[in-house]
């Protein structure tokens, strides 16, 4: 196991990069602590592969170091790093058995056979195949071949991390959810320091510890699920996690007073002033609610459709030409008739230029 310290890293595929959008991993200094779960998480192309690939190995960071506990490892190869790492498609020898395939990590490092049939009869009680040991792995299903892939990155106890790179995307929806659930499982079993990869953010909130959120090659908050969900620091953290995600609302602010398209809300903090700054107001479709008269906090929408999913309704509303989302429980009653969105001051943010504003006092 490992702390990882990502040191002013930094990483650009061009030869020459002279500005920040040269780089496709902007600067991250972070520590990452020993035994944790991390997911990484993002949309295609911010930037999150290529930090999982510097962090094992494949790629040498264009500035920056890598260190495992104190020792800096950005230029030593994959194999000398002690780092275990699953694909997002099955890495498995058809022609072997799955207790081969599992043993296989083990024999390459000349481990006697007694303590190998015991580290890969205990990994295949974990991943739920020591009924299929002795099968080849040729004949056995996705997402079977991808438990052994797992179960390859398990079976060392020797490595400082594990890194999983979108593991879980071949796999049928609901054999993935059981997989998920046996991932969180071992981690806290095994207390390895595991990195986790996806787009999907179900996958990143109900696994890790700590969501490091990337976009556009920035980190741009790493933090607990709740943290994330409470308190986006960034407006795409907002948008990303939650379904449907925060909604974002052009504003101006006049000190505790936010001012959208005429319709003036009062806010519970003074800010101060942004000047030449795009600001946004966000809440999250949770922390509003929907009445057939105006409140000090509403505004005036127009109800376009409701939809009724069973745990609660979703209500999709126009204010001015935005659309608006709101979350209403499954036991309030709510119609097109209620014109009036009222929004909850202690869950209203802030935005300048995409990044959250500090509230400068009680107002």
């Amino acid at each position: 196991m490992a702390e990882i310290y990502l040191k002013k890293l930094a990483h650009s595929y061009l030869p020459n990069p002279q500005k920040p959008e040269d780089y496709a991993l902007k600067e991250i200094d972070q520590v990452w602590e020993d035994g944790k779960a991390y997911a990484l998480l993002g949309s295609s192309g911010c930037g999150k592969s290529t930090l999982l690939n510097i962090i094992s190995g494949l790629i040498t960071p264009s500035q920056g170091e890598v260190l495992f506990d104190g020792k800096d490892v950005s230029h030593l190869p994959t194999e000398q790093r002690q780092i275990a790492q699953v694909f997002q498609f099955p890495v498995v020898y058809d022609t072997m058995t799955v207790y081969d395939n599992l043993a296989f990590p083990l024999r390459n490092r000349k481990q006697d056979e007694a303590s190998i049939k015991a580290r890969v009869t205990e990994i295949a009680e974990m991943l739920e195949l020591s009924a299929d040991l002795k099968k080849k792995a040729r004949g056995l299903t996705a997402d079977a071949k991808q438990k052994i892939s797992l179960g390859r990155g398990l079976v060392r106890q020797d490595v400082a991390a594990i890194l999983f790179d979108e593991p879980l995307t071949v796999i049928d929806p609901h054999l993935k959810w059981l997989l998920r659930m046996q991932l969180k499982a071992l981690h806290q079993r095994l207390n390895r320091t595991m990195i986790y990869v996806t787009h999907d953010q179900t996958e990143a909130l109900t696994f890790a510890d700590q969501v490091v959120v990337m976009y556009d090659g920035y980190v741009v908050q790493m933090g607990t699920p709740q943290q994330l969900f409470e308190q986006p620091e960034h407006t795409f953290v907002g948008y990303f996690i939650g379904s449907p995600g925060m909604n974002l609302l052009p504003v101006q602010v006049d000190g505790n007073t936010a001012h959208l398209n005429g319709q003036s809300i009062p806010l519970n903090t003074h800010y101060a002033p942004q000047q030449g700054a795009k600001l946004e107001l966000g809440i999250r479709p949770e922390f509003t609610q929907l009445s057939p008269s105006p409140t000090a906090n509403s505004l005036p929408v127009t109800i376009k459709r409701i939809e009724d999913i069973g745990r609660h309704k979703i209500v999709r509303a126009d204010y001015q030409g935005q659309e608006v989302n709101i979350l209403v429980p499954e036991d309030q009653p709510v119609s097109t008739d209620y014109h009036y969105l009222n929004l909850d001051p202690k869950h209203i943010h802030l935005y300048a230029n995409g990044r959250r504003l500090k509230r400068e006092s009680a107002a």
